[in-house]
């Protein structure tokens, strides 16, 4: 089987960064922190929302199957954490647990019988899970709240210490190193030979059965992983706003996922994070400079996605790493 130059790329298993990286990623979200105080709310959204379109990455850019449907995982997971704070307890890691359960659980029902399809067939079954979702959060209005949302629920401190406060300084670093360990664990997965067989079975179906590998299992267990994830960004997004809607099952937040996927490169872990931060960062100056106008410069964004060439950005980011190693003596 070859793989196109896309692929080859990201099957190496050596990166140029390393652990360098992930150093680099938490000055950053130090750096920002320290100079950007009045923006920790907009900041904390972009880590949420960055886990989810990670997971929707799994699917759409590993398994090359196109969903419009990631927020019926992401709103399990908010609603699961939400209902576990109120009813049960608390505890924001145990809350989050259920949360990635409760995501990989719905995934996995979905799953298996959603995988079994392609294209356009999967693509709108996807999207009739979420519409479901979004129906029975909405019509089970003494559990979820309905269309007042799910709300007097709090979360207790992290650890016993970490309080959550209005001005987002707890969810910022909680949101920030749940975002780092999500990418650290699924760069992880995907660059083992699970991954790399996802990888295969996206770029040839047919061959990779004739090599002997199972499809069916493996979509599955990617789905469900990618559930798993969705769920702990919906779980994030309830305990730090500590409010669940029914626009987090919408097809909208669906819609704006894939764009920011599609934007930053499918198939690379750290496109989807810069992705993710160019258009939230885009969405929110946009709205505030103009606000009755903004949809205009989204527009335009979503025209410059289909024109630019895919993976863009995050081929920028990556000959400004290997830039920046230069001047260290490293190499590639």
């Amino acid at each position: 089987m070859t793989l196109s130059p896309v692929s080859a790329g990201m099957a190496m298993r050596q990166s140029p960064w390393g652990w360098l990286g992930y150093v680099a990623a938490l000055a950053v979200i130090f750096l920002l922190y320290w100079y950007l105080p009045g923006q920790l709310l907009i900041l904390t959204r972009i880590a949420m929302i960055a886990i989810l379109v990670m997971s929707l990455d799994l699917v759409t850019g590993y398994g090359g199957l196109p969903t419009l449907g990631q927020a019926a995982m992401f709103g399990m997971g908010a609603y699961a954490a939400g209902l576990f704070a109120k009813f049960v307890m608390p505890d924001p890691l145990l809350g989050l647990l259920v949360a990635a359960g409760s995501g990989a659980l719905l995934a996995f029902i979905a799953g298996l019988f959603l995988v079994r399809y392609q294209g356009l067939a999967f693509l709108m079954l996807t999207i009739a899970v979420a519409l479901i979702m979004q129906n029975l959060a909405s019509k089970l209005q003494f559990i979820t709240g309905g269309d007042d949302g799910l709300s007097g629920f709090e979360v207790a401190p992290i650890f016993g210490q970490f309080q959550f406060d209005i001005f987002g300084v707890t969810g910022y670093w909680y949101a920030m190193v749940v975002m780092l360990l999500s990418f650290a664990v699924l760069r992880r997965i995907m660059r083992s030979p699970f991954g790399l067989c996802c990888v295969g079975i996206r770029e040839n179906r047919d061959r990779m059965a004739a090599n002997g590998t199972r499809i069916y299992p493996h979509l599955v267990k990617l789905y469900t992983l990618s559930g798993v994830f969705a769920g702990i960004a919906g779980g994030l997004f309830a305990q730090v706003n500590q409010v669940v809607g029914l626009d987090s099952l919408g097809f909208e937040l669906s819609a704006e996922a894939l764009v920011m996927l599609v934007l930053g490169g499918l198939g690379t872990l750290s496109g989807a994070i810069i992705g993710t931060t160019l258009y939230t960062m885009i969405h929110h100056f946009a709205a505030t400079a103009n606000p009755f106008h903004w949809l205009f410069v989204i527009g335009g964004l979503l025209m410059l996605v289909v024109f630019l060439p895919k993976g863009f950005l995050q081929q920028m980011m990556r000959r400004l790493g290997l830039n920046v190693l230069a001047l260290f003596g490293r190499r590639a």
